[in-house]
């Protein structure tokens, strides 16, 4: 079979037509077993794809899982992996079907993929992760380490010192024959875990094609790294959209990608010719970078049972209880700030919101200057640490 291509047919038949012991990496997204029909129109509602998800049992289910894992096992070298994507669904059912295929001691990790998504859709914990299973066909299985940052709450100085065992069998510090404390060798960071943090498409990204379960190309980029070098062979049964191999293509792996929807073949081709792949601010630059509350500020919005906002000069957070079924929008004064400069900072971040109420914390004694040209419906309220000094103050006197 020819490699970097994408291949119109039934997985399993066109499975059997590629020699053993060939592939390096096997992905695979499966449909999930929902019992339900996917549907999704493009942005510019040009294309509607779509694929059903009914099987008759869970029995059903699992054989057709079976038949697909048994031919990723042949086809894999004795150094390749699979990853088999899944949800809470069926889960359960598949870790059983790859435990016969495998062997149970082949089993290397369940992937928690993990993402922020919005939804009040039902009663019920928001589901907020999906299951990859990785499991290598033999003990000799390539892997290369990923080594991320160390937390913000590590202490490296501690980290880069060597330890050794002393007689009670305790960790201690290792030291030199004059009790100075030796230092270990280069650390390279902590080796990547089976939490993975990476969002999910967001609607507006570029690489967002309208195929009901695409997923990232970070995401695929990330397996493939781990289990694969430059020129290896990368194949998914299940291509969809061909996230998995723009991702091939895009680190220097061969692919092949096979789905029987001609549509999602189509599709596949076409991003293979545009490689369009979406960046991450938030990977990039990290958690931190997006919050630019202070702690105090922090500390007064918790008081007030408020949710934070970042990246907004005029309104610093909502109030989790509604006015009349609408949000309650706060502003918080500011170190150098009037309490005028407040007020007008959060009326111009509203306009033409309709909001009940708003409300300014303020945060410094200072009245309002300008009282007879400045008019406002804006509430103020004081801050507790202003309300506490003012307290002792008048206690002071009294």
């Amino acid at each position: 079979m020819e490699i970097n291509k994408i291949i119109h047919g039934n997985c399993v038949d066109k499975l059997r037509e590629i020699e053993s012991n060939k592939v390096d990496l096997i992905y695979f997204d499966p449909p999930f077993f929902t019992q339900r029909k996917h549907s999704l129109t493009t942005k510019d509602n040009s294309k509607t794809y779509e694929f059903v998800d009914k099987y008759e049992s869970i029995e059903e289910y699992s054989n057709l899982i079976k038949d697909v894992l048994v031919e990723c096992k042949r086809v894999l070298k004795n150094t390749g992996s699979v990853f088999l994507h899944c949800d809470k669904t069926a889960s359960h059912n598949i870790r059983v079907v790859l435990d016969k295929v495998f062997g149970r001691n082949n089993f290397q990790s369940e992937i928690v993929w993990s993402y922020k998504r919005w939804s009040n859709s039902k009663k019920g914990l928001l589901n907020s992760h999906q299951i990859i299973f990785f499991y290598s066909k033999s003990d000799d299985f390539k892997f290369n380490t990923i080594y991320t940052e160390y937390s913000a709450t590590t202490n490296l100085d501690q980290i880069l010192q060597d330890r050794e065992r002393n007689e009670n069998g305790k960790s201690v510090y290792k030291r030199d024959e004059h009790g100075n404390v030796i230092i270990g060798k280069q650390k390279k960071g902590v080796p990547l875990s089976d939490v993975w943090d990476i969002p999910y498409l967001n609607p507006k990204a570029k690489e967002r094609t309208g195929y009901p379960t695409q997923k990232p190309v970070l995401l695929l980029n990330q397996i493939i790294k781990i289990v694969t070098d430059e020129d290896d062979l990368v194949l998914d049964p299940f291509c969809g959209s061909g996230t998995t191999c723009v991702s091939a293509k895009s680190l220097k792996r061969n692919f092949i990608g096979i789905d029987i929807s001609l549509d999602a073949v189509e599709l596949a081709n076409s991003r293979l010719e545009e490689m369009i792949i979406s960046e991450s601010n938030l990977l990039n630059k990290g958690n931190e970078d997006y919050i630019e509350k202070s702690e105090k500020e922090l500390a007064i919005l918790q008081n007030i049972n408020a949710f934070p906002v970042q990246r907004n000069s005029g309104i610093d957070g909502f109030l989790k209880e509604q006015s009349d079924g609408l949000p309650i929008p706060v502003k918080i004064q500011g170190e150098h700030e009037s309490i005028e400069d407040a007020i007008e900072k959060l009326e111009r971040a509203t306009i033409g919101k309709n909001y009940p109420t708003r409300i300014v914390i303020q945060t410094r004694e200072s009245g309002i200057s300008r009282l007879f040209e400045f008019h406002t419906n804006v509430e103020i309220i004081k801050s507790l640490e202003l309300q506490a000094k003012e307290l002792a103050r008048k206690t002071m006197n009294a």
